[in-house]
Formats: C-alpha cells, structure tokens, sequence
C-alpha cells in the first residue's frame, strides 16, 4: 500500500473560504502526482485508509477518486484500488471481444448518480431516482404524438428549427402561464432540452467565474457541478418545511453579495417540500435588496395539488428567470423544458443557447405539443396526482413504522425527504452502499448537498417506493 504521506492533505471545512471537500481531495492528489510524489503505476490510498486517516468521509473520498479516474489521472481495477494512470487509455477488460465482466454493484457518489445510473437497468430497485416509472407516464398521448411527427412533410423539420423553439409550443406554453398569473409573450419563452439545460443557459449568460451564488441546502444534486463547471462560489441556505431561512439569507447577502438565488418553490427536489406565500414574498424582497437574480426552478407544479406560489408571477419576471418543463410528467426521455423571463433577458439566453449547441429538437418539441393538446393530458395528470398521493400515505406510514423522520408531508409530488433514526450511526452514505450490494438504489443526503457531507437524511421516490425487499432490507438495517 502507498505511504499516506505521498499525499498531503489538510481538509479546510470552512465553507466561505474553500472548496468542496471533494474537490480538496482531487487537488491534493492531482499535486502528488503533478510533482512525482506519486508516479504513474503506483497505488493511492484506499478509500476507506484515506478517508480514516484525514477524518473525512468514505464517501467524498470516493467521489474524489471517481472524478480523478474519469479524467484520466488515476485508474481503477476492480478489487485491485486505484493506481496512479500511466497514460490514458482504455483498460484491457473494455477491449473489443474482451468478456463481460460480472456485474458488481457501482459505488454510490455524485459522479456515480451523474453519469452512469442513467445507463445502469441493472438495479432492479429504484427509490433513489428522479422519475416516474414508465407505465405511469402517458404512453398514449406520446404515440399519438410521435404518429403526428411522422406524418409532417419531410421538408418542414430539414431544418435546424427557430433558436427560440417551436412556435406552437411557445404559445401553449405562454398561454398556461398567463392562466397562472404571469402573462407573458412568446418571445419570452425560449425551449430548452429539460430544465437543466435550462438552468445551465441562465448560468453561462447571467454569471461570471468567481461570482458568488446561494443554493438551498438540500438542493437539486444536478445543478451543483453546473455551478463548479461554472467557476462560481457556492454558498447555502436551510430549506425548511415551509421555505427558505431568509434571516440567514439576509445575512449571507449582506457577507458574500451574492449574483442569483436558486430555487425549487413547488414538490422540492428532494424534500418535496413548497413554499408558503409570506416566504415567498420574503425572498423576492431579500433578492430586490442585494439586487440579486432568482432562477426559479419549477418542474413539479404540475403534480401540485392547490395553489402555490410562483415567484416570477409575483414578481413580473422581472428579477425571477422560470424554469420548467416536462419531464415529470410527459416523459424524462423528450428533453423538452423552458425558461421564461424579461424578452431582453430571453434574446441574451437565446444567443448562448446558439453557441453551445445550436437549436434544441423541433421533432421532439412537436411531439409534447401534440400530446398537451390531444393526448388527453389534464387527465393524464390527474391519474399521476392520485396515485402519487396513494403512495405518499403507503410511504410514510412504512417510515414512520421504522422510527424515521420526514421532512414535511406534501401527499404530492415524487418525493419524500426521510430522517434517518438517532439509532442507525453508519451514516447515509453507508447505508446507500449496503444497499446497492442488495439491488436497491437509495440517494443519501450528501448528493443534494455543496458540501457532499453525509448529512442522515434520505430522498425517496414514493413512486418506487412499495416494494417489500426496500422495506424489508430498511427493517434489516434498523434493527442493526
């Protein structure tokens, strides 16, 4: 094994002054072997030796490695750790007619829910994703749409389609928000591929490297390495039942001078919480004092029951970017989302959405088009509500029978953000990594948080939820 010294490292955990954790790590090992303390073929630390000797966790040392690995500084065997690459090349196993390897189960991280979980059918267990299972969506509504795409004469989608989006789309979209108390125009709607790429087009055209910006804690686990990417500092805010700390967020905008607030206000991913209106008002105030934009992450209204609050309604879109889109309930594979705000603003995001990846799909926004207006969709939604909330009872009921604490009861949306009890003391993380090796994908605390500590907390999709092994292997782990 490699001498710990090869690395120094000296984590600094005060969030205003450094960075991640994660990153800490990345930066100490990249040293190492920028400076031939490690050369190439030599064994790094093992993960749990690493994260043992420096008091860090497990997993932000795995995450570390993992990122290391995807760039091609460090290579991992399995059963074998991680050395020290000698050059970036593919490993001997991934070679052409090389045998499949036997499946092992993949380590739990940021990185890990990024990337390869999109890929990986092989978890039969999913209470850790983000989306619905695929007969609840409306299947129907997408034939009939992708049967109305067919029949479109070949010469009307050659092209590469208006930088803005399809033009009927815009208008329905504009329509249904004009129904929610914010009339806007067309022009104010640019389509996007989903609300994260969205959220990165208001990144790349509003902030600059080095900006500061405030994130909820817990938040959205994609939108954090869109902030790294990005070069921007970030700073966080608890998010409770009822909204935003806004004392703290003052005080944090006074200390930092924060550029943007983003924030989930309906079903929030992950606690499934929404805001109150006096919160809400709160926050547009905080934002219009330190001349701070919102981004307004929306994606869940839809599967709302009631009326909840819509900061860029409230405020004219005037400081507020919207995003929504859908994903949650049409289908996650179109990529079809939206931003909405200030036309000026809109043509800026249109210029940026042009230099980094052209259009986005005409044929894809034509097919949700058809399935809003034919497929029977304000029916379609009302389905997903009620058997969502029939799981929202199911879910926490089994929580609380296990002694676990919930974040708040919306009986809506997908998720559920679950305490775990005082007498488990391995951490969520663990937790998450015993329960991969059982076939179950759980999303510890630490993905939705800038700090990837392993805070004991969980998401659950009730959707996927109801199935006994999950509780019976919860009940298993309690029980120690």
């Amino acid at each position: 094994m490699t001498d710990l010294p090869l690395i120094e490292f000296q984590p600094v955990r005060d969030r205003a002054r450094a960075p991640s954790l994660v990153q800490q790590v990345i930066d100490a090992v990249t040293r190492a072997i920028d400076t031939q303390a490690l050369r190439p073929g030599m064994a790094l630390p093992s993960v749990r030796d690493f994260a043992r000797i420096h008091e860090v966790s497990t997993f932000t040392v795995a995450a570390a490695y993992a990122r290391l690995a995807a760039a091609g500084r460090v290579a991992s065997r399995p059963g074998a750790g991680y050395r020290v690459a000698a050059r970036p090349s593919a490993s001997p196993g991934d070679a052409a007619g090389a045998p499949p390897r036997p499946w092992s189960p993949p380590t739990p991280g940021a990185e890990w829910l990024l990337s390869d979980v999109f890929a990986d059918h092989s978890i039969p267990v999913k209470s850790g994703c983000g989306w619905l299972p695929g007969e609840w969506l409306n299947e129907d509504g997408l034939h009939l749409g992708l049967r109305h795409v067919a029949r479109v004469p070949g010469a009307r989608i050659a092209g590469y389609g208006h930088p803005y989006g399809y033009a009927p789309l815009r208008e329905t979209i504009a329509g249904r928000l004009a129904g929610l108390g914010l009339p806007v125009q067309p022009d104010q709607v640019l389509l996007t591929q989903g609300v994260t790429h969205g959220l990165d087009l208001a990144i790349r055209t509003l902030l600059r490297p080095g900006d500061t910006v405030v994130v909820e804690r817990p938040c959205y686990a994609n939108l954090l390495p869109l902030l790294r990417l990005a070069g921007l500092r970030i700073v966080s805010v608890d998010r409770g039942a009822a909204g935003l700390d806004c004392q703290a967020l003052e005080q944090l905008a006074a200390l930092h001078r924060p550029r943007a607030l983003f924030v989930n206000p309906v079903l929030q991913n992950p606690t499934g919480a929404t805001l109150g209106m006096a919160n809400a008002f709160q926050l547009l105030r905080v934002a219009e004092q330190h001349d701070m934009w919102i981004i307004e992450d929306d994606i869940s209204r839809e599967l709302a029951v009631g009326v909840a609050p819509m900061l860029a309604a409230l405020d004219g879109a005037r400081r507020v970017v919207y995003l929504s889109g859908y994903s949650k309930v049409v289908s996650p594979s179109v990529r079809v989302g939206y931003l909405v705000a200030h036309a000026e603003v809109v043509r800026d995001m249109a210029r940026t959405k042009m230099a980094v990846g052209l259009t986005s799909p005409e044929i894809l926004e034509r097919v949700v088009h058809q399935a809003l207006h034919e497929g029977r969709y304000q029916a379609h939604v009302g389905r997903v509500r009620e058997r969502l909330a029939l799981a929202h009872g199911k879910v926490a009921q089994s929580l609380a029978e296990l002694g676990m604490t919930l974040h708040s009861e919306p009986r809506a949306g997908l998720f559920l953000w679950a305490g775990l009890p005082k007498a488990w003391k391995g951490g969520a993380n663990a937790l998450a990594s015993r329960a991969l090796r059982d076939g179950i994908w759980l999303a510890p605390g630490s993905y939705f948080d800038a700090e990837q500590e392993d805070v004991p907390w969980l998401r659950l999709n009730v959707a996927y939820s109801e199935d006994a092994s999950l509780w019976r292997f919860l009940r298993q782990a309690m029980a120690g």
